[in-house]
C-alpha cells in the first residue's frame, strides 16, 4: 500500500513539474528558463527533479508532448486544416518562449538522431502530415481543393512555412505568422474555384 502511495505521488510531482516547466518557458523564454528555476518552483533540488526524467533534454521533450497535448484537446473553431494551423500559429504568438524551444529544438538539436527529442519531432511530423493530408484529400472531395493538387505536398508545405515563419517571427515579431500559412491555403484553394469555374 505504502509503494502504491508513493508511486502515485511520484506520477504527481512529475505532472507539477512538466506544469510548472511549461508555465517557466513560455513566460521566460527557453534560453532563460534553467534546471534550477524549474527545481526551485518544484522545492527539489537539480538532482531531485531529473530523478523524474532520464535527462534535461528528456524534461524538454515532455514539455512539448505536454504543450501538444494542451494544444490537441482545445477547440480551434477550425473549419480546414488551414485555418486549424493558422489558429495554433495565431495562439503561439503568445507564448513566445515555447516557440522559441521548438525552434531551438527541432531546427537544430534534434536532428542529431541521437537527441533525446529526434524520435518525438519526426513522429510529430509524420502525424501531422498524414492526418493534414487526409483532410485536405476530404477537401478535394467536396470540392474546396484542386483535385490535382498532391495533398501529403501541400501538407508538407503548409507545416514548412508555418515552422519557418516562427523562425522569422523570432527575429521580428511583426510578422504575422499565421498570415501567411493562411496565405498558401487561399491560393490553393482560389486555384481550385477558378477552375472549377473554368
Amino acid at each position: 500500500m505504502a509503494r502504491r502511495g508513493s508511486y502515485a505521488k511520484g506520477i504527481a510531482k512529475r505532472e507539477e513539474i512538466l506544469s510548472i516547466a511549461l508555465d517557466l518557458v513560455a513566460v521566460n523564454g527557453f534560453r532563460r528558463t534553467s534546471i534550477k528555476d524549474i527545481a526551485d518552483a518544484v522545492g527539489l533540488t537539480q538532482a531531485g527533479l531529473l530523478h523524474y526524467f532520464d535527462s534535461k533534454d528528456e524534461l524538454w521533450v515532455e514539455v512539448l508532448k505536454r504543450r501538444d497535448e494542451i494544444d490537441d484537446a482545445h477547440d480551434w473553431h477550425a473549419s480546414d486544416p488551414a485555418a486549424l494551423l493558422a489558429a495554433v500559429v495565431r495562439h503561439n504568438a503568445e507564448v513566445p518562449g515555447l516557440v522559441q524551444m521548438f525552434v531551438n529544438l527541432s531546427a537544430a538539436a534534434a536532428t542529431d538522431p541521437e537527441h533525446a527529442a529526434h524520435a518525438y519531432f519526426q513522429q510529430r511530423y509524420e502525424t501531422g502530415r498524414t492526418t493534414m493530408a487526409r483532410q485536405l484529400r476530404e477537401m478535394q472531395g467536396d470540392g474546396r481543393l484542386r483535385p490535382d493538387v498532391d495533398a501529403e505536398a501541400l501538407a508538407s508545405v503548409m507545416l514548412a512555412v508555418s515552422d519557418g515563419m516562427q523562425i522569422q517571427w523570432l527575429y521580428d515579431p511583426s510578422r504575422d505568422m499565421a498570415e501567411h500559412v493562411e496565405l498558401v491555403a487561399a491560393l490553393a484553394i482560389t486555384q481550385a474555384a477558378t477552375k472549377v469555374s473554368g
